[in-house]
């Protein structure tokens, strides 16, 4: 089938209302603390939107207008945020999962409000630039049951690793093996036919991963991967959280949300950034957010309100809502919590995380002799 054909399988579909986008955003964010103890990781500032905004823009670039959000944790936050989705040109419906069902049972809890015959799946901690449209034109093509969205890795040790024949057919789900035999990992994003998840165990923890593909495997369902070298990060850690929002920044990583130029530094049109500072790396000063003179920002996430003083150095870190960094202090690969304040000329490295509300004094911690 040539390119032009099949993206009018893509489009047909989508043009056919036979397609519903569902985002699991349930989940707590530990790996985020302490920032996710305020706000569910979905809607943390990223390239200064929530990430979820992000998503929510592909989707309706691809076509797609009707999209449920599977909601658990602090799950009023979404709805008092996108309301029904108009303003993104979406209609946009909440379920909440009043226990933790897992992916697959979060899927099923869904089912009630999916009026489609295929659902386009999404976790909603993942920063992709897949086609989505791609993805639907494989699924069809194929005549799937469950199409999977394949990206290739270089240890694809901690992630699902998912081998496919030569036409593209799943063969094996290896839930984070030591010797896997693919480097293509599930990338979170599935295409189900509406009876696949009509299916699903109700009630009840169900995962996709060990449960529902293998289970699928097993009764011979046809389930294909979509492979592709789109840009595709798992935003779940710091490190990552960082990165994805700098490559938003920078224009590696794509956002249909995000318009304008791009560079090396975005900065909220509300924030003040005093003469002699340097923002380089995919930096983001948020709204109301202060950086003093000669301060050095290098890949540094400072949320609304943040400020940063005067000769202080940040580098690949997150400053989180009205935190403040004082003069000459050093912040590099650290979380800083919601009000937290880290005084003069404390150091905080490698991994360091600093909790709301914290005082440090000044030069109260210190990974170096001098003062």
């Amino acid at each position: 089938m040539s390119t032009d054909s099949g993206d009018n399988v893509g489009n047909e579909i989508v043009r056919n209302d036979a397609v519903d986008a569902v985002v699991l955003v349930g989940g707590k964010g530990t790996r985020l603390r302490p920032l996710t103890l305020s706000a569910p990781k979905p809607m943390l500032p990223t390239a200064g939107l929530p990430f979820l905004t992000h998503l929510l823009a592909r989707i309706r670039a691809a076509g797609i207008t009707h999209v449920v959000l599977g909601t658990s944790f602090k799950a009023e936050v979404f709805e008092e945020h996108f309301g029904d989705g108009s303003e993104l040109g979406l209609e946009l419906e909440y379920v909440t999962e009043t226990e933790p069902l897992g992916t697959g049972g979060g899927i099923r809890n869904v089912l009630p409000k999916l009026r489609a015959d295929n659902v386009v799946v999404f976790n909603g901690d993942v920063l992709g630039g897949t086609d989505l449209r791609a993805v639907l034109k494989t699924h069809a093509d194929t005549a799937a049951d469950v199409t999977m969205h394949l990206v290739r890795v270089g240890d694809p040790r901690a992630f699902g690793c998912v081998p496919t024949d030569d036409e593209g057919r799943v063969t094996d789900f290896l839930e984070k093996t030591q010797d896997p035999p693919t480097d293509q990992i599930n990338a979170g994003c599935y295409v189900f036919r509406r009876e696949i998840i009509e299916k699903i165990p109700a009630g009840r923890p169900v995962s996709v991963e060990r449960e529902v593909f293998p289970g699928l495997l097993a009764d011979g369902r046809r389930v294909f991967g979509h492979v592709d070298a789109a840009y595709w990060r798992d935003m779940g850690t710091p490190e990552d959280f960082v990165r994805g929002s700098a490559d938003l920044v920078r224009g590696i990583a794509p956002s249909p949300a995000l318009t304008g130029t791009r560079g090396e530094a975005l900065v909220h049109p509300g924030a003040g950034v005093a003469p002699g500072a340097v923002l380089i790396g995919g930096t983001v000063v948020g709204r109301g957010a202060e950086v003093g003179a000669g301060a050095r920002l290098d890949g540094a996430i400072l949320f609304d309100g943040a400020v940063v003083e005067a000769g202080a150095t940040v580098e690949r870190s997150i400053v989180g809502f009205g935190a403040r960094i004082g003069p000459r202090a050093l912040v590099r690969d650290a979380v800083i919590g919601d009000g937290a304040d880290v005084g003069a000329r404390c150091e905080l490295l490698r991994g360091a995380r600093v909790w709301p509300g914290v005082t440090l004094p000044d030069g109260g911690v210190r990974f170096s002799t001098d003062v």
